[in-house]
């Protein structure tokens, strides 16, 4: 990607933040890229060792319903969630399909309509992919002090009244078991 690319997403995205908000970003990157990084890219490791390109990823993580929703979808609109084309798309869901991590089924309403659908090796792979980035996590929170660990938690609770957030924790809360 292009520092140009990176210009363009965010004039699509027509951003428009203070400078608090710019701090904030900036304290928040370097969390995340600290965190991603922090297992030594562990779940980075199980996707590219599955062949997975980004895009079959996060088709996958998105039919597993760790996205915008859950069930089955069209390619269309993956295709739109993500920003890509379709066809870009299509041939990323044929590649799921072919590894077996997800199939194509004929949609109830429209028979001329197919859909996506996640398999059970797809859940059993994003529950992988879960399981990988939660023992990452659990890493870096058991290097943290109490007190630290306890201002985290302020912070990351303030944030559960969002619906999109408090949606995500309680899905991931349910594949632990």
């Amino acid at each position: 990607m292009q520092a140009s690319d990176v210009q363009a997403i965010a004039e699509k995205q027509q951003l428009e933040t203070s400078p608090e908000a710019e701090e904030t970003a900036a304290r928040l990157t370097a969390l995340l890229r600290h965190l991603f990084l922090y297992d030594r890219g562990n779940q980075l490791r199980v996707i590219e060792d599955s062949g997975l390109s980004m895009t079959q990823s996060k088709a996958l993580l998105e039919l597993g319903g760790l996205g915008q929703g859950t069930g089955s979808w069209q390619v269309s609109d993956l295709a739109a969630v993500f920003g890509t084309s379709v066809p870009s798309m299509s041939r990323a869901v044929d590649a799921l399909v072919k590894k077996g991590l997800a199939t194509r089924v004929e949609d109830p309403d429209d028979r001329r309509v197919r859909r996506v659908e996640i398999t059970a090796a797809g859940k059993e792979f994003v529950e992988t992919l879960v399981a990988i980035r939660r023992t990452g996590m659990e890493a870096f929170a058991s290097t943290l002090s109490a007190a630290q660990r306890r201002k985290l938690d302020v912070a990351v609770d303030s944030l559960m009244d969002r619906e999109d957030i408090a949606q995500t924790y309680e899905l991931l809360k349910g594949t632990e078991a």
